[in-house]
């Protein structure tokens, strides 16, 4: 536990805090009408032919077009999975853990989602069942289009983001993707840290002095590797109950 009495906002009787609160609400406004501004100019972009890549799944070969589920809209997420490594990306995991919502909410706006990776499907699929994951996954090991899309560095380096494809007459289309810190408007835990006092913890971050900070991503691990264990599901609920009148 963080030592709180080392640093902490300054402490103020609830109507100071109020007016503070309220303070700050109209830049929040201008935040969220400048994502809005960003949405709508993202959904002007231009699309772009990609070839119909055949990937390896749990059944089989499937291809792009397929991966899609008869579905207009696709999202891929591009997990760091080099065919040499025995596990995946914990930054990637991470996104996998919070910048995924539950798949059937996709549904009723035309939209799948699946996961890419150039390690064999097999390794994927090990994976995938020791992080409890039911996201799609597919590889890309016998096919170009990692290297082709620069998911894959010329020199080998892996590169993780989410891509987004729009099928037209039976021909899939790239609209758009991002990478690096573009994919923090996806992650939940991102936006749950940003709201807390101390935030990410990062040294980039601006924050008053004595703030707990230390080097980008060295908090992250996979979910199953922080020490402290997350509360089981059945405690959280049982507390919940027994505090409800």
């Amino acid at each position: 536990m963080i030592d709180t009495s080392a640093a902490h906002p300054p402490i103020v009787d609830r109507d100071t805090w109020s007016q503070a609160r309220q303070a700050l609400l109209p830049l929040e406004k201008s935040a969220t009408r400048l994502n809005d501004a960003v949405a709508a100019q993202r959904r002007r972009l231009p699309m772009t032919p990609v070839e119909n890549y055949t990937f390896i799944g749990a059944d089989g070969p499937v291809t792009l077009i397929d991966l899609f589920a008869g579905r207009s809209q696709l999202i891929v997420h591009h997990f760091m999975f080099d065919p040499g490594w025995e596990q995946g990306c914990a930054y990637c995991s991470d996104d996998a853990d919070n910048a995924i919502p539950h798949l059937a909410h996709f549904a009723p706006y035309d939209v799948s989602l699946v996961r890419i990776s150039r390690a064999p499907i097999e390794k994927l699929q090990a994976y995938s069942t020791r992080m409890g994951w039911t996201v799609p996954w597919v590889s890309a090991h016998d096919t170009t289009y990692n290297q082709d899309w620069n998911w894959t560095q010329p020199e080998g380096g892996e590169v993780s983001g989410f891509s987004v494809y729009l099928q037209v007459n039976g021909v899939p289309y790239q609209t758009y993707e991002t990478r690096g810190r573009g994919i923090e408007i996806l992650s939940s835990i991102a936006g749950h840290l940003d709201i807390v006092p101390y935030g990410r913890q990062e040294l980039w971050q601006d924050v008053p002095a004595g703030w707990p900070q230390a080097e980008v991503f060295t908090q992250i691990r996979r979910h199953d590797e922080y020490v402290e264990a997350a509360p089981s599901s059945s405690r959280c609920c049982h507390e919940a109950s027994s505090a409800t009148p």
